[in-house]
């Protein structure tokens, strides 16, 4: 699976921007892709959940994004989106989507973009 993220850049304090991640099975092997979501590497490289939108359609959100964020998907195309408004400094970060992918009789696997940098400024 291919996951390339887009969207990242340097905006203001207050301001907006949406991310989108696309996912592209290149397997005959892999069913579909099931949950995608967005994560953000801290300093100290970890990697914490910022969105996940399930295969089913449940969303879940990091409670420091709730009501500033909104994950989506269009999942004909195996893409999602994170449209994060009235952005804080503190989301400063390198934002990494992850998509999961379904194969038949075989244990889901991960798959990680390369990161797309989100700058926001005081």
């Amino acid at each position: 699976v291919q996951v390339a993220e887009s969207g990242g850049g340097l905006v203001q304090a207050g301001g907006s921007l949406r991310l989108t991640c696309s996912a592209s099975a290149t397997s005959t092997t892999i069913w579909s892709i099931g949950t995608m979501g967005w994560y953000r590497q801290t300093p100290g490289g970890r990697r914490d959940l910022v969105a996940v939108l399930a295969g089913g359609g449940a969303r879940t959100y990091a409670d420091s994004v709730k009501g500033r964020f909104t994950i989506s998907r269009d999942s004909g195309k195996n893409t999602v989106y994170l449209q994060m408004t009235s952005l804080k400094p503190e989301d400063t970060a390198v934002y990494y989507c992850k998509a999961v992918a379904i194969r038949v009789g075989r244990p889901t696997t991960d798959y990680w973009g390369q990161g797309t940098q989100v700058t926001v400024s005081t």
